[in-house]
């Protein structure tokens, strides 16, 4: 006689269910591991970004909130730019400082952003300037001008 299986037994699903279960809390773990958890991995992913074309030049614009003029550096090498911002909090001792006392709730962690992106054309690296205001950085970044006049010869394919 062939034994039929119950319609309402659940022991398949409820096993998925503890591996994901078990997988996610692996996942969990590994991610918390992280140095400063899960709320510092979103800050290193990067700043928010926008990149304008003008006839003479690129400006980038970065968001950049709670950093220091002081905290940021900006480099270019042929056409890729990196902005990175590395912003550090105080450690205080446990016992805290009679000045500063001592942290019931500490939610404000150090924060890094690091950001590398390709420029669409070559740029003058010498002529760029930087500003930032109020969280926003704006770096302007002069286009090289290819003269039109240039004293190249032409050779002619045949």
């Amino acid at each position: 006689m062939m034994r039929r299986s119950n319609p309402f037994d659940f022991s398949d699903f409820e096993s998925m269910f503890e591996r994901m279960s078990r997988q996610f809390d692996e996942m969990n773990r590994q991610l918390g591991s992280w140095e400063g958890g899960a709320d510092e991995m979103d800050a290193h992913r990067g700043a928010a970004i926008d990149v304008t074309e003008h006839d003479d030049s690129i400006v980038v614009v970065a968001d950049l909130p709670g950093f220091e003029k002081e905290d940021i550096d900006l480099k270019i090498a042929g056409q890729v730019l990196t902005i990175v911002a590395d912003q550090e909090m105080e450690s205080t001792s446990e016992s805290g400082d009679e000045e500063r006392g001592q942290f019931i709730r500490r939610e404000r962690r150090s924060q890094s952003v690091r950001r590398s992106f390709r420029l669409p054309v070559e740029v003058d690296e010498e002529g760029a300037n930087a500003t930032y205001h109020n969280g926003v950085l704006t770096v302007t970044l002069p286009k090289i001008q290819i003269d039109e006049d240039d004293d190249s010869h032409r050779i002619d394919v045949e």
